[in-house]
């Protein structure tokens, strides 16, 4: 994600002018600059790790950001928006619950939040393996007594399983320093 002024000259040049011609910056604000910077880091970090194990179900991270006394911006809170819908299968879905457990939790320091969005996936997972069972057992009961209505059948429940994962929204993790 492009962020304007964050390392940049021109953010540190407007800084010095709004100081007049002091280049330096007071031990007070050296401090808040090192928790901001310090901060930064560890925001980055944590939603690029969502991200990472995350590929796939993950969109890019949005950063809030404030700035320094040094007229940088950094990064003090931040999201990733993660995909908790259900696939078109579920055995898709058992997947992607998989995954997003994964990414949720893949931050050395999990939020609440996190482990919130985890929860879900695991719920997710679980209804996704009760409707994998129950049609495992509707196929195992018609054999060849039912024939074509039995793939109806199933097709049917398919559609309804993607229907039903489509109404979720998606689901955010945030880490907020």
């Amino acid at each position: 994600m492009a962020i304007s002024g964050v390392g940049g000259v021109s953010g540190l040049a407007g800084a010095m002018q709004a100081r007049g011609s002091a280049t330096q910056l007071s031990p007070e604000e050296q401090q808040v600059v090192n928790r901001l910077k310090a901060i930064d880091r560890k925001v980055r970090a944590h939603e690029q790790a969502h991200m990472a194990a995350g590929a796939g179900v993950t969109g890019g991270a949005n950063y809030q950001l404030t700035r320094g006394p040094d007229g940088r911006q950094y990064a003090v809170g931040g999201e990733v928006t993660i995909n908790l819908s259900a696939a078109q299968t579920p055995e898709a879905t058992i997947e992607r619950a998989r995954q997003v457990q994964a990414a949720a939790l893949a931050p050395a320091d999990p939020s609440s939040q996190d482990r919130a969005v985890a929860a879900a996936a695991a719920m997710l997972e679980s209804q996704a393996r009760a409707e994998l069972s129950r049609m495992q057992r509707e196929a195992g009961d018609g054999g060849a007594s039912r024939g074509g209505a039995n793939a109806a059948q199933q097709a049917s429940a398919l559609r309804a399983y993607a229907a039903q994962g489509a109404e979720r929204e998606p689901a955010r993790i945030d880490q907020y320093a």
